[in-house]
C-alpha cells in the first residue's frame, strides 16, 4: 500500500489522536510496527489497550506517538479509507440491478462491488465469493463482525444457479465457520418468484436460524425489475397474491423463531406489505430496525415518530403550501400523514404527488429510486409552492444529485421551486411541512 493511501483526512475534534497532536494531512506510517494492508488491519492493529502510532508530517518529519486508548477508536478518518481498489463482484446474479440500469446515467452507479471493507465500513452486503479461504480466516483472525451477508439461498446448487457463479455454493459451510469463531452476521435474501421463494425461502430461513444467535438478522426483500431487462433471465414481479402469500409464509416462520429464541430473526421489506394491502407492522415487531438501510421497518419507524411528532405541533395558526414528491409505491402512506398534518395545523395545505417511474420502468415504484427527470414530468405545470419536499433517498448518499445524473440545483431550476430532501424521519417530516420546530 502507497503511503498516499493512508493520508489522514480527519480527525475528531477532542479525540485520542486530536489529544496527541494527529493533524489531517499526517501520513499514517505505522501501527505498533506494522503497516496495516487497509481499514479492516488498521482496526485491528489498533483494538489494543495500548497503541505505538508513527505518523509522517507534511513537513517530512516522523513521530511516533503512544496513545493509551483502553481499546477506543483514536478518531481518525483517512483520505481513501484505506481502500486502494475497491473488490468488484465476480457474479452474474439473475436479479442484478445494476446490469438492468440504462446507459447515459452517472458511471459510479455501474460498478459492482463485493468488498468486505465496504460492507464493514458502510454496511454494504457481500456474497463472498471473491474471498478464498485465506481471506475468509483473516476476517476472522481480525475479529471482523458483524459481516453483512448476501445468502438468496443456502441450497448450494440454486446459489450457484442464481449467481452464475460455481464458487458460490459453500456458503453455509464458511457463515458456520464465522458463528463458530463468534462472529456474528446480517442476513439477506433477494426474493425471486421461481426460484428462491417457497420451499427454498423455507429452507434458507431455517437453516440461518439454525445459526442464531450469530445470525443477527435477515432481511427479505423483493426483486426490482426495470425495462432493461433483454437478455437477461426471465423474472417475474411480486403482485398483491403472491404478496401475500410471503408475508404469511415469513409469520409462521417468525412466531417459531420468537418462541424458541426470543427473536423474529427474518423481516420483510415494506414492499411486501404495501403489496399485499396490508398494514406494515409495528415498530416494536423490528425489535429495533436492524435491517432499516435495506428498506426493511422505513414506514413503521416514521410512523412512530409521526405519531409522537403530530402531538408536539406549536398551537398557533400557519400559511404554507407544501407539495411532496414520492415514489408511487409509498404515496398513500404519505398522503396519510400529509392529511394528519393539515388537520393538526390549521392553515397548512401540503398536496402529495406519486411520481411514476417512466425512467426505470418495470416494476420499479419505490422512493428511493425516483429520478430527477420524473420528478419534472410530475410536477411540470403544477401550481406555486412555499415549499417541495422529496426524499432524500432520492439522492446519492452525501450528494444531491440523482440517478439520472440531474443535480438537485437544476433541479430547482428547471421547476422554479425550493426543494428539500427530507430524510425517512417522523419529526422531520413534520417540521418540513410546519415550517418550524416542534415542542419538546
Amino acid at each position: 500500500m502507497h503511503n498516499a493511501d493512508r493520508t489522514i483526512a480527519y480527525v475528531e475534534p477532542d479525540s485520542l489522536a486530536a489529544q496527541a497532536g494527529i493533524c489531517p494531512g499526517d501520513i499514517l506510517v505505522s501501527v505498533n510496527g506494522e503497516q496495516p494492508q487497509d481499514i479492516l488491519e488498521y482496526r485491528f492493529l489498533c483494538a489494543e489497550y495500548e497503541v505505538t502510532v508513527e505518523v509522517e508530517k507534511p513537513d517530512g518529519v516522523h513521530e511516533i506517538i503512544t496513545i493509551e486508548s483502553d481499546y477506543e477508536d483514536l478518531g481518525i478518518e483517512f483520505c481513501k479509507g484505506l481502500i486502494d481498489t475497491a473488490q468488484s463482484c465476480r457474479n452474474k446474479c439473475i436479479f442484478c440491478f445494476i446490469d438492468q440500469l440504462p446507459p447515459g446515467m452517472r458511471e459510479t452507479v455501474y460498478f459492482k462491488d463485493d468488498d468486505a471493507r465496504l460492507s464493514f465500513l458502510q454496511g454494504n452486503y457481500v456474497t463472498l465469493t471473491n474471498m478464498s479461504d485465506e481471506d475468509i480466516e483473516r476476517l476472522i483472525r481480525m475479529r471482523v463482525s458483524p459481516i453483512n451477508i448476501s445468502v438468496h439461498p443456502t441450497n448450494p446448487e440454486l446459489r450457484v444457479r442464481m449467481l452464475n457463479n460455481r464458487f458460490a455454493g459453500n456458503i453455509l459451510e464458511r457463515m458456520k465457520k464465522f458463528a463458530a469463531a463468534g462472529l456474528y452476521m446480517n442476513c439477506q435474501i433477494v426474493l425471486c418468484p421461481g426460484f428462491n421463494d417457497g420451499a427454498e425461502l423455507d429452507r434458507t430461513i431455517s437453516e440461518l436460524a439454525a445459526l442464531l444467535p450469530y445470525t443477527s438478522s435477515l432481511s427479505v426483500v423483493p426483486v426490482g425489475l426495470t425495462r432493461y431487462r433483454k437478455g437477461l433471465c426471465r423474472l417475474k414481479p411480486f403482485d398483491r397474491e403472491s404478496s401475500l402469500a410471503v408475508v404469511r409464509q415469513v409469520e409462521e416462520h417468525q412466531k417459531r423463531i420468537l418462541a424458541k429464541h426470543g427473536t423474529r430473526f427474518v423481516y420483510l421489506a415494506d414492499e411486501f406489505y404495501l403489496n399485499a394491502g396490508l398494514d406494515v407492522p409495528s415498530a416494536d415487531s423490528y425489535e429495533g430496525f436492524p435491517q432499516i438501510e435495506n428498506g426493511v421497518g422505513l414506514i413503521a419507524s416514521m410512523r412512530e415518530e409521526f405519531d409522537d411528532g403530530i402531538t408536539r405541533i406549536p398551537k398557533r395558526s400557519f400559511n404554507r403550501r407544501i407539495a411532496i414528491a414520492t415514489g408511487e409505491l409509498a404515496y398513500g402512506f404519505i398522503r396519510s400523514l400529509a392529511a394528519r398534518t393539515e388537520k393538526a395545523a390549521p392553515g397548512i395545505s401540503v398536496t402529495v404527488y406519486a411520481v411514476k417511474n417512466d425512467f426505470f420502468g418495470g416494476g420499479v415504484n419505490v422512493a428511493g429510486l425516483v429520478c430527477a427527470c420524473d420528478i419534472i414530468k410530475a410536477l411540470d405545470g403544477a401550481p406555486q409552492y412555499d415549499e417541495i419536499l422529496i426524499p432524500d433517498s432520492m439522492l446519492r448518499d452525501g450528494e444531491d444529485i440523482f440517478l439520472d445524473n440531474m443535480t438537485l440545483a437544476e433541479l430547482k431550476q428547471r421547476l422554479g421551486a425550493d426543494i428539500t430532501p427530507v430524510p425517512n424521519d417522523g419529526y422531520v417530516f413534520i417540521e418540513s411541512i410546519i415550517g418550524c420546530e416542534l415542542e419538546f
